[in-house]
């Protein structure tokens, strides 16, 4: 089934070269199909490779999928025009009164700073408080995760010695966990990232559950036990070149990075990568939205949130 995503957005004539059905929204509108309407909060700086990433994994399930892009506005993005922004986003009081069966955050280059030194971050608490009434399922992906484990559960962050980059063996805590049927026993997941959540702070709290971890990088998929939020602390969605991109770019910055393990041949940066993880996160994407997304959304889109509230008691 396709992904419904607006005509002119830069994403649709990419991701129509790699073969992948991407409905106009002419035709969305003549079918008798209520599409699961999802809402991408899009933190990244490079907002269109983004886009385009996460759109590409939830474009290949069986379920039609209408995505919103949503931006904050305390914040000014400067790798995009303001004219893109003005074009394909929205902003949270445009949304605010409206439900969505789910929701992604992304991950942001501010993990080094504080929660409360991000300059949009009550925004962005606004927004994560406002999903826990207006959407059913929650994802978050890597400052994403972290930003919401700190928001939700007072859980925190904790600095690394160095910057964690490569492609790392990943094992299933939770094998009966939907998220991960048909990943295998021993997978491999993208990280980068400076900061970490101790596995130790998450086993603590009696609402949250490990799903996958790895000896090197620790944490990778952790969940709540209502199965509303969801929190990856790595990056899935990435290319098979978006490493080799940061890499370069903090090259060239004089930042003297590490070569990503894992990732370029004999970790020789002048090789071309070979991409290891594409299918588990396909998996990953498609799991979650399927399970905790379509198999229990309320038809009735009014209802996503407050009905999931309702089952676990919190209203």
């Amino acid at each position: 089934m396709p992904i419904k995503i607006p005509d002119a957005l830069p994403a649709t004539e990419v991701l129509k070269s790699e073969n992948i059905f991407v409905m106009t929204e002419y035709r969305a509108m003549h079918q008798d199909i209520r599409p699961l309407h999802v809402l991408l909060l899009n933190l990244m700086p490079t907002k269109i490779a983004t886009e385009t990433q996460i759109m590409r994994k939830l474009s290949n399930t069986p379920l039609q999928i209408e995505v919103e892009l949503l931006r904050t506005v305390s914040h000014e993005a400067t790798h995009v025009s303001e004219d893109h922004l003005e074009t394909f986003y929205r902003t949270f009081e445009e949304v605010e009164h409206e439900h969505f069966d789910g929701l992604i955050i992304t991950g942001a280059p501010v993990e080094q700073l504080d929660f409360e030194d991000v300059d949009y971050w009550p925004e962005l608490q606004r927004i994560m408080d406002w999903s826990v009434e207006n959407v059913h399922s929650t994802l978050h992906i890597c400052w994403g995760a972290q930003a919401g484990l700190y928001h939700h559960y007072g859980i925190n962050k904790h600095e690394l010695p160095a910057k964690l980059s490569g492609v790392y063996e990943h094992y299933l805590v939770k094998r009966s966990s939907p998220l991960v049927r048909g990943f295998d026993d021993r997978f491999y997941a993208v990280h980068s990232r400076y900061t970490e959540v101790r596995a130790s702070d998450v086993e603590a709290c009696s609402e949250l559950e490990v799903v996958a971890a790895s000896e090197v990088a620790g944490l990778y998929i952790v969940k709540s036990v209502d199965s509303r939020q969801f929190f990856v602390f790595g990056h899935p969605e990435y290319d098979t070149d978006t490493l080799r991109l940061e890499y370069e770019r903090d090259v060239k910055r004089g930042i003297d990075p590490q070569v990503p393990a894992n990732y370029f041949p004999g970790d020789d940066p002048t090789q071309e990568p070979l991409n290891t993880w594409c299918s588990q996160a396909q998996l990953l994407y498609t799991n979650w939205l399927n399970y905790y997304v379509y198999q229990t959304t309320p038809y009735d889109i009014r209802l996503a949130g407050r009905i999931a509230r309702a089952k676990a008691g919190l209203v």
